[in-house]
């Protein structure tokens, strides 16, 4: 049997480890076109932050090589994105002129910084935190020495703002909310995280809402303005205030889009040839940027391009870990509790350990962590399996090893 055509467009980690599936399940299924943005092969985004940091070196995270690709078959247009989708047609159409038809196509599009729109956003000097280049970037202004200011309090930003301070830059972050990483952590802890970052040498600034970024002489950035009037010197700006699907390319071929593309439990398009995998896909209402769910929409989706078709993608309970100069965070399910909820809370100050849970009925469904994280996994188990902890409710705090005693 003749094989099929499969092009996929964007060579990351979601649509990388979707071909990855698919070779092991149907390796002579298809004849695979990978079209990718940057000029080399795949490799772990989420590693970016060690290599700014200087603990990993760029082949330390390359996931595909280009002798990865050859070897199995996959064509690869490394630096040659694609530009337009001829659904009628079934082409893609590439910025260089290549055309190329498909009978199945995927699209792995990713996300892309949310650069703050205010005057100044484009200056020399004013970067995302998003790939290779960006940190070849932030390293430059790095050596040269001087004041850099990070947008944004998140998990990105935190990182990027520890690795450039270990580079030797003077680092401020600023965060449009109250408390640091607000989506993950609850006030206490976050306060608990400030002061340790501020005890390494980051400056904070809470609730500023930037209004400018201003040139010097010489045309680069040169301070941050914020409402107000307060400003800020900066060599260079760090937008790490989010990041918004890519959807830009599938909008334009008619297919159906709200925040990202729209895609069923198969990862399937309103198109039935297209399918959609990883930060610009949208499935019942949620988007994602972690890791654990793309790779459980890379299964399915290449369980369905294999013919293997009884999958379906199931949303499960997230968690996220941070590691930034020394400080140990873990955050599982809804940290937010809902009505009817109860908090079970333990302060170590002294020890600087702090656990909130949060429990609804006989539920655990959600925990913070600050400083001892050990017991995360279990608890996210204990989360995401919506397990009975009625008979160890009374040691849940102490952990694992106390609950089981």
């Amino acid at each position: 049997m003749e094989r099929q055509s499969l092009v996929v467009i964007g060579n990351g980690m979601a649509g990388m480890r979707t071909v990855e599936e698919l070779l092991r399940l149907a390796p002579d299924r298809y004849r695979i076109a990978v079209f990718g943005l940057e000029p080399h092969g795949n490799y772990n985004r989420i590693l970016l932050s060690p290599v700014l940091a200087g603990d990993k070196s760029v082949d330390d995270i390359m996931l595909n090589t280009r002798a990865w690709y050859a070897d199995n078959g996959v064509q690869l247009h490394a630096g040659d994105p694609v530009v337009r989708i001829d659904r009628r047609r079934r082409t893609v159409h590439a910025a260089s002129g290549l055309a190329v038809r498909y009978d199945r196509l995927l699209i792995a599009t990713g996300s892309k910084p949310f650069i703050v729109p205010v005057p100044g956003h484009d200056l020399p000097g004013v970067v995302g935190f998003r790939d290779l280049h960006d940190v070849d970037t932030m390293l430059a202004a790095a050596r040269a020495g001087g004041k850099a200011v990070v947008i944004g309090g998140g998990l990105l930003g935190l990182e990027a703002a520890n690795g450039l301070l270990r580079r030797g830059m003077d680092v401020t972050v600023v965060h449009v909310t109250a408390s640091l990483m607000n989506q993950q952590l609850d006030p206490p802890a976050a306060d608990l995280l400030r002061a340790s970052l501020e005890r390494r040498g980051l400056r904070i600034l809470l609730e500023r809402q930037t209004a400018a970024i201003a040139a010097g002489a010489a045309g680069r950035v040169r301070k941050v303005v914020f409402e107000g009037g307060e400003e800020i010197d900066a060599d260079l700006v760090v937008m790490a205030a989010g990041v918004r699907p890519n959807v830009e390319l599938a909008r334009a071929a008619g297919l159906h889009c709200e925040r990202a593309i729209i895609v069923d439990d198969t990862l399937q398009t309103y198109d039935p040839r297209i399918y959609a995998v990883g930060e610009c896909v949208q499935h019942r209402r949620a988007t994602f940027g972690l890791v654990a769910p793309i790779w459980d929409q890379a299964r399915v989706c290449a369980a369905h391009l294999a013919g293997s078709g009884h999958r379906r993608y199931v949303q499960q309970a997230t968690a996220t870990k941070l590691k930034v100069t020394g400080v140990d965070l873990y955050s599982a399910g809804d940290i937010v509790g809902g009505a009817g909820s109860e908090d079970l809370v333990l302060r170590d100050r002294r020890g600087g350990v702090y656990k909130r849970l949060v429990v609804a009925g006989n539920r655990l469904t959600g925990a913070v962590l600050y400083g001892d994280v050990a017991d995360g996994p279990w608890y996210f188990d204990l989360i995401r399996n919506g397990t009975d902890i009625s008979s160890i409710r009374d040691h849940l705090l102490f952990g694992q090893a106390q609950a089981a005693a």
